[in-house]
């Protein structure tokens, strides 16, 4: 579904498990940061609402979204941290730069996930303009940092079964 058709900072928190003890490593990208910060600050506002102590939220950035990937690994392989969120925005242009790069960062990240056994969470905006990613980092559209902090909970909450 489009989120022309959905308002991502609105979640279902049903089947959540007690997330008081879980760590939890945000990544974000520095590229575009006004979005970036944005999308970072509303996962961590939805991690807090939904448990998770401040304590246990690292919070770290690397240059671009092309190094989520290795970012999101530094803090995987970690025992002491149970999921990562990689929060990034690659805006179309006027090149095809993103389409190497969003391929890229997704096949990085799920391969990260893979390799360590624990959630990676895609928060990476892909829109066409620098508005459409403004209109879902807090926007019209919701904040996706919201969405991926909700999407971080619930693959946990799943992970425990």
């Amino acid at each position: 579904m489009s989120t022309a058709h959905k308002n991502l900072s609105v979640y279902k928190t049903n089947g959540l498990k007690d997330m008081s003890s879980k760590r939890i490593a945000v990544v974000t990208a520095e590229w575009n940061e006004e979005v970036t910060f944005a999308l970072r600050d509303g996962a961590i506002e939805t991690l807090l609402k939904n448990g998770v102590k401040e304590e246990n939220i690292i919070s770290a950035t690397v240059p671009g979204s092309y190094e989520l990937s290795y970012g999101s690994q530094v803090f995987a392989q970690r025992d002491d941290i149970d999921a990562v969120i990689a929060i990034g925005c690659v805006i179309q242009g006027e090149t095809k730069h993103n389409d190497y790069i969003n391929n890229a960062v997704a096949q990085g990240l799920t391969d990260v996930s893979l390799k360590y056994n624990k959630p990676v969470v895609f928060g990476v905006l892909t829109p066409n303009t620098y508005q459409q990613a403004l209109d879902r980092a807090g926007g019209k559209h919701g904040n996706k940092g919201d969405e991926a902090g909700i999407t971080a909970l619930k693959m946990l909450s799943i992970s425990d079964f």
